[in-house]
């Protein structure tokens, strides 16, 4: 009987199902958006019904344009956004509050009091990342100071935490299982990156109490098994999970020390493996958790730019000036350049390297002839231009240039956005086939969790390249614009 895997793919503005062989392919897939809640200027919610509901629908409709039945499902693997943070209860499995999501500042004053205490050093050095309202534990905190109740209910072990991963393992599993993943864990500024698990200083200093915390597992091995389904039957495993960006670098078979990938999602993420060794980075970038296979831990580095694709998603809905996102390409193309505006989309912040969460974007250069087609090419100049300042930083990290990156997400479709990035990289841009990477990642994670593949060089026959793009701008010329850009981000 055929094997399938059932990849879902929980993103920040919408969810996605991808059905994939047993050699890869994609046989069937669906995606559905769902709402976005902002409280507030700076706060960023969604509601975890909504979520759910999504997924729910596209696996049913994914596994129906596949046109298999559900029976033939051997596995189902899990990505999601990362550090966005859920507060449900355990008896009811509602969810407390809406989910605060991995974008929101409400809690910066919280970071900056942490910070002047004297804190930042312990937790840049046991968890690798900044104190930064981007992660998990802050959000936890808010949520359990300021959800009535939430506090005694916590203490008394009646709650559970998680990062979407967590909440759709324990509805996939009638509520059997509360568990996470170690490159998830690694973004919530509790987990400890040596040990492997949660550290009991960070929690507490953060307020946090053990008793909400799921078990910390491998990314490749069984979670759990599905139960009570709707359109799925009891029994199939849950056999791999990773956050989005370690499962994109993962679907892109960045196996080796030194390959990177970035993904140009709602933000654009560059992931660097560092192998088995952490490298703790002088230049502003995260040192994460990649993954956990066979009893082996490899690391990654990572740079982080908070709004990319949904920067495109602004001049359609907020602006106008375009009806659909694919039409953006067509129109930045219609000028030769940005007739000298510049675009940084730091709508919530401004992430590595400078870790910036008061930052806010910043349009300067317009004049009486700027036109909306400036506007454009300036907002995918600007797109690309970040990913510049991250891969620089992470170079100075490795002490040494890369030659390559792979690309993927929604937004890698724009040859113009390639082209641009490849150009300002200084370094080609290899574009694979299947650009579901993040989907392609978690489904070869569970597939490798039950045995369908047995080891990395079974998923490097799988990974196909499609485009490369290779820089065509000269040295000078590429100095010259990283410099508008850096005025340009002093601005935000």
């Amino acid at each position: 009987m055929s094997s399938y895997i059932l990849a879902i793919d929980q993103g920040t503005t919408g969810s996605r199902a991808v059905i994939f062989d047993t050699e890869g392919r994609v046989v069937g897939k669906d995606s559905q958006e769902f709402k976005q809640i902002f409280p507030q200027p700076g706060w960023v919610e969604h509601d975890p019904e909504d979520i759910w509901h999504s997924v729910t629908t596209v696996i049913g409709n994914a596994i129906k344009t596949a046109g298999i039945s559900e029976d033939k499902i051997a596995a189902i693997g899990i990505t999601n956004q990362r550090e966005t943070t859920v507060l449900w209860d355990k008896s009811s499995g509602k969810p407390i509050h809406n989910a605060i999501v991995w974008q929101d500042r409400r809690t910066a004053d919280f970071c900056q009091k942490l910070k002047k205490s004297g804190h930042e050093k312990k937790f840049k050095t046991k968890t690798g990342l900044v104190l930064d309202p981007y992660f998990s534990g802050t959000k936890v905190r808010w949520l359990l100071d300021h959800v009535s109740g939430a506090k005694q209910s916590a203490a008394a072990g009646n709650l559970a935490f998680g990062t979407i991963d967590s909440f759709l393992l324990w509805r996939l599993t009638n509520g059997s299982v509360h568990a996470t993943d170690v490159s998830n864990a690694s973004r919530t500024l509790m987990m400890d990156l040596k040990t492997l698990n949660w550290d009991d200083e960070l929690c507490k200093i953060l307020g946090v109490t053990s008793k909400v915390l799921p078990e910390i597992k491998p990314s490749v091995g069984v979670f759990g098994h599905t139960k009570n389904m709707s359109g799925l039957r009891d029994g199939i495993p849950i056999s791999g999970i990773a956050g989005d960006q370690q499962a994109a670098l993962f679907g892109q078979a960045c196996f080796e020390v030194g390959e990177a990938k970035c993904t140009y999602g709602t933000g654009s993420f560059l992931l660097l493996n560092t192998g088995s060794k952490q490298i703790t980075s002088k230049s502003g970038c995260l040192t994460t958790v990649a993954w956990q296979f066979n009893g082996k831990t490899t690391y990654a580095l990572e740079g982080s730019a908070f709004i990319c694709g949904a920067a495109v998603q602004w001049l359609r809905d907020g602006l106008g000036i375009i009806k659909s996102s694919s039409e953006v390409e067509d129109l930045a193309n219609s000028v030769e350049n940005t007739g000298g505006v510049q675009f940084v989309p730091a709508f919530v912040g401004l992430g590595s390297p400078h870790w910036d969460p008061d930052g806010r974007g910043v349009i300067c250069g317009i004049t009486r002839g700027t036109t909306k087609a400036h506007m454009a090419r300036a907002t995918l100049e600007g797109m690309a231009m970040q990913n510049v300042e991250l891969l620089t930083a992470m170079q100075k990290d490795l002490k040494k240039n890369l030659k390559s990156l792979k690309v993927d997400g929604g937004a890698s479709a724009n040859n113009l956005l390639m082209q641009t990035q490849a150009d300002y990289l200084g370094v080609s841009c290899i574009r694979p086939q299947n650009v579901e990477t993040t989907s392609a990642g978690a489904a070869f994670m569970a597939g490798l969790g039950v045995g369908i593949w047995k080891d990395f060089s079974d998923l490097r026959k799988i990974w196909i390249k499609d485009i490369q793009f290779k820089p065509k701008m000269k040295t000078g010329d590429r100095k010259i614009r990283l410099t508008h850009w850096l005025q340009a981000v002093e601005k935000a």
